[in-house]
């Protein structure tokens, strides 16, 4: 009897080669040859998955988002104290592991690339602004921000932190490792919070 092959596991997987390609060649090394060979495919089974290179790419991008935004659910619904759940899913925003690592890095690649194709990138895309703003909801409706704040203006600022922070990462992992970013992060959301440490 044939083996039954779970169609979306192995799309899954075509996107994980991608992202492995993308970190060791960028995107110029990213063809549908190199990508199939790193998933140990032929040129014809990938294409029975993906007809083309930027439906394989926009595939790649939405997992990236998927995985990291189910990570950011599986936080919200645990039972911790407010202030714990603030800041724990904000950390999930910064590369603070090999895994959030390599994510950004592609995210980096796919939005420099698909910013200058027809039709472009919504700078709104990722989710992280939005999701920025309901987390401030949040911790404004906990009690973790003082009452005369101004929410808007700190979130930008938050928001300007967590960008800055993965992009210095990214080009400078010696210096701004995994705890580091974890330590400067969590001075500014514990300087913004009402209540100390």
């Amino acid at each position: 009897m044939p083996k039954q092959i779970d169609h979306e596991k192995r799309r899954e997987q075509i996107a994980e080669a991608t992202w492995r390609v993308i970190s060791e060649r960028g995107m110029e090394g990213a063809t549908v040859r190199n990508i199939a060979a790193e998933a140990g495919l032929s040129l014809g089974a990938l294409r029975h998955y993906f007809s083309t290179q930027d439906e394989l790419l926009a595939y790649s991008l939405k997992l990236v988002k998927e995985r990291a935004t189910a990570r950011i659910r599986e936080i919200i619904s645990l039972d911790l104290p407010p202030r714990e759940k603030f800041i724990k899913t904000i950390l999930e925003l910064v590369p603070t592991n090999q895994e959030k690592m390599a994510e950004m890095e592609v995210w980096f690649a796919f939005t420099a690339y698909f910013r200058h194709k027809p039709g472009g990138l919504d700078a709104q895309y990722d989710g992280i602004y939005p999701g920025l703003q309901k987390l401030m909801d949040y911790a404004e409706q906990s009690g973790l921000l003082p009452a005369n704040i101004d929410k808007e203006m700190e979130t930008e600022r938050l928001y300007a932190l967590v960008d800055g922070l993965a992009l210095h990462a990214y080009l400078e992992p010696q210096r701004l490792d995994g705890p580091k970013v974890e330590r400067v992060l969590i001075h500014h959301l514990s300087a913004l919070m009402a209540t100390e440490d």
